[in-house]
């Protein structure tokens, strides 16, 4: 038997509950990973509300996109795997048929990598969601290279921290916002060039004063809304503005810079980039670089036990961490 989360209704996060089930055997393609850590993430508590870009199946659903572990059992054709290896989970599968909140999982072999020696649970955790998603919009999407300025809206985040990483690992200048200026020494010592602290400084004027009066080559935000038509004034004539999220459910307008010259403005989702298996087998081999150079380092926020994932939860929703929230297991 083993311990799993799942819930029964759409809500909060006091509908998750943890319990005991049957260990499962992997099938054909799949692998059995005994969990040591869980990288909680919004995609998750959007999911588990009903407010995410699928359904869950109800009731009895699980959930959870990232862990990090040890192989206990692989299945048929799941070439690559033995006992024992030190693994992440990808979030290359729907939490629908998967989930990861649990203290052993069957996953498919595709959703897994080996963890590069010297790379503990807690990070391999906290990893591939945050750095899929940045190495996506920065290098895949965003096609930035040394130099280019990048500003990353609500950087807190772990995405946003990830995206400060990545452009420095390539030698990119990252920009961070937040909205006030209690987080924007932490925002410094993260790696960030310049922090802007949006409600406190007019975040054009500060932007084409950090670029000449240029703009930026990219911005990325997860929040849209009204606050479009702001940002696309920080983006230089023929740059990019990327969105990944949408935290404000207010509509968002289309962006237009008072110049009426060209931006070139697209949503990005991670499974762009998790689903296309070239794209995600450069971003594996950029990733596993990073982590093993020291340049790409989680910033972890807080951990809970597994047995208390309502609590953790709830940190996750209050906007008040700074970096990856996770979930440890006790075996």
């Amino acid at each position: 038997m083993t311990r799993a989360v799942f819930f029964d209704e759409l809500g909060g996060p006091e509908v998750l509950r943890l319990e005991e089930v049957p260990l499962g055997e992997p099938g054909k393609g799949e692998v059995l990973i005994r969990v040591d850590a869980i990288g909680l993430n919004r995609a998750e508590a959007n999911f588990r509300a009903g407010a995410y870009v699928y359904q869950p199946n109800l009731p009895g659903s699980q959930i959870g996109y990232e862990a990090a572990g040890v192989v206990e059992a692989v299945g048929e054709g799941a070439d690559g795997f033995a006992l024992g290896d030190a693994v992440s989970a990808v979030p290359t599968f729907l939490m629908t048929e998967y989930g990861t909140y649990a203290e052993s999982a069957v996953l498919p072999a595709h959703a897994l990598v080996h963890r590069p020696d010297g790379v503990d649970a807690v990070t391999g955790a906290a990893t591939w969601m945050a750095y899929t998603t940045a190495y996506g919009l920065l290098v895949e999407f965003g096609g930035v290279r040394p130099g280019d300025t990048v500003l990353i809206n609500a950087a807190s985040s772990s995405v946003g921290l990830a995206s400060i990483q990545v452009a420095n690992h390539i030698g990119a200048i990252p920009i961070a916002t937040t909205r006030t200026s209690a987080k924007k020494q932490r925002l410094l010592d993260a790696g960030a060039a310049h922090v802007i602290a949006t409600e406190e400084e007019d975040l054009v004027k500060e932007i084409h004063a950090l670029t000449g009066g240029q703009g930026v080559k990219l911005a990325i935000d997860a929040i849209m809304g009204p606050a479009v038509n702001t940002l696309v004034q920080a983006v230089a004539p023929d740059g990019t503005l990327l969105f990944y999220g949408w935290l404000d459910p207010t509509p968002a307008p289309m962006p237009l810079a008072p110049d009426f010259l060209g931006r070139n403005i697209r949503t990005y989702a991670f499974t762009e980039l998790t689903l296309d298996s070239e794209r995600l087998r450069r971003a594996k081999h950029f990733i596993n670089a990073g982590l093993r150079a020291g340049s790409l380092s989680p910033v972890i926020d807080r951990s809970f036990d597994l047995t208390d994932v309502v609590a953790a939860h709830r940190h996750l929703e209050s906007n008040t961490q700074f970096g990856k929230v996770i979930l440890t297991v006790q075996h």
